[in-house]
Order: C-alpha cells, then sequence, then structure tokens
C-alpha cells in the first residue's frame, strides 16, 4: 500500500520577468551572454563623438604628418622623437628635433617654441615612449600629439627617413598602406 499524498495547492502565477530574464515554469534564466564586441554596450552617439574628439586633439597618425610636411611652407608643428641616440641614428623622420625623453626637462626649453605644437614620436604601436614624452612637455606647458604608429609606421607606410648614412624610403608594407596610392582614403 501507498502512502497517501498531500493535495497540492494550484500554482502562483508567475512575477513579471526583470528586463532580460526570461520566466519559465521550471525556472530562471539569464540571457544568452553577448558576444565579445556587445559585451558592453556601444556609447551613446554624443558620447562616442566627445570621444572621438578628444582622440583627435590628443593623437595624429603617420599618414597627416607626412602629408602636412610634404605639402611645404611651415606645417604649424615640430615633430620630435623621443628615443635615444642610437635609435635615432638607426632612422628618423626628415627635419624632426631629437630630443630623448629623459632630457625633456632639462633641454625642451632650449629647443622648442611654446608657442609651437609639437607631435611626438618613439619606435611603434608597441612603445609608450612618445607618451611619457608628451607627457613630459604638456607639463611643460607645450602643446603636444602623439603620432600614433611611430617611426615603424612612418617606415612602413613608405615614407623617406634618414640615417646617420643618409636618406633611405623603402616600399610601402601593403598591410599599412594601400599599394601604389599616396592616400589611404581614410
Amino acid at each position: 500500500m501507498t502512502a497517501p499524498t498531500a493535495p497540492t495547492a494550484p500554482a502562483a502565477p508567475a512575477a513579471p520577468a526583470a528586463p532580460g530574464l526570461a520566466v519559465t515554469a521550471q525556472a530562471v534564466t539569464a540571457p544568452a551572454p553577448a558576444n565579445p564586441v556587445l559585451r558592453v554596450a556601444p556609447a551613446a552617439p554624443a558620447e562616442a563623438a566627445a570621444y572621438f574628439r578628444a582622440a583627435l586633439a590628443f593623437h595624429a597618425d603617420v599618414a597627416d604628418v607626412a602629408a602636412a610636411l610634404a605639402a611645404g611652407g611651415d606645417p604649424g608643428f615640430v615633430v620630435l622623437d623621443s628615443r635615444s641616440t642610437a635609435a635615432w641614428d638607426q632612422g628618423h623622420v626628415p627635419g624632426a628635433v631629437h630630443l630623448p625623453t629623459a632630457l625633456i626637462p632639462a633641454q625642451a626649453e632650449e629647443l622648442l617654441d611654446k608657442s609651437v605644437p609639437v607631435v611626438t614620436y618613439c619606435w611603434g604601436p608597441g612603445c609608450n615612449g612618445a607618451t611619457r614624452a608628451a607627457l613630459a612637455l604638456a607639463e611643460l606647458g607645450y602643446q603636444v600629439k602623439e603620432m600614433l604608429g611611430g617611426f615603424e609606421y612612418w617606415v612602413r607606410e613608405g615614407f623617406e627617413f634618414e640615417t646617420w648614412e643618409g636618406r633611405e624610403r623603402r616600399g610601402a608594407d601593403p598591410l599599412t598602406a594601400p599599394a601604389g596610392s599616396e592616400e589611404c582614403g581614410c
């Protein structure tokens, strides 16, 4: 003989689910995780515009710096190589001022005019030397931007550079600049 079972009460109506959650008769389940791109939602358009406007106030890319220098005349800024003397000798942007980051506090006023914006660069995207140089200059009262890509992308995009032996130019790397074109279209 089986034991008698207690009567069961009717199921209570389900409470409304929190946004993004599904309620079933069995359990509350979380939504499937968003893909890695949308796991954090994009910023509102006004916030995004402010962020990107600010980014452009702090950065210039290699192609824009090269175009401004190639246009002739005064570009309205000076380019500063913040690397060591050995790195400078290996190659640098033509016309750049050489001032290693460690020497900026002692020598910047001798070499730079505070009324002229400075564009700093170092080796490349894996090096934050240009960022440190830009910080040191900003703390001294200079207007400053960092050249994204540094010397590496200057060379990879096919722009002329100087070494202790003279001027050189390499073909553009098709992964960094369009083949056979002076402009990237950005």
